[in-house]
């Protein structure tokens, strides 16, 4: 049967490892890059996005039925 208690303590000790590793500081610094990319390319969060979809949607819609009000009311002229 398997020790589990040695195989926490194995991957405690390899997490602890790979904390203090190179590894680990190039993982934070290519996190610390793409997210000054990602700040310089002024992108916007998923959340933004759909408020911004929804709005315009809601513009959209409320143009048609203008566009199509005025088209009524312009056949109406004698």
């Amino acid at each position: 049967m398997i020790n589990t208690q040695l195989l926490q303590d194995f991957g405690k000790q390899l997490s602890e490892l790979l904390a203090h590793s190179p590894a680990r500081d190039i993982e934070r610094n290519a996190r610390a890059l793409f997210g000054s990319m990602a700040s310089r390319m002024d992108l916007v969060s998923r959340e933004e996005f759909e408020v911004q979809r929804s709005l315009l949607q809601r513009a959209s819609e409320r143009l048609a039925a203008l566009e199509a009000r005025v088209a009524e009311l312009e056949a109406r002229k004698p």
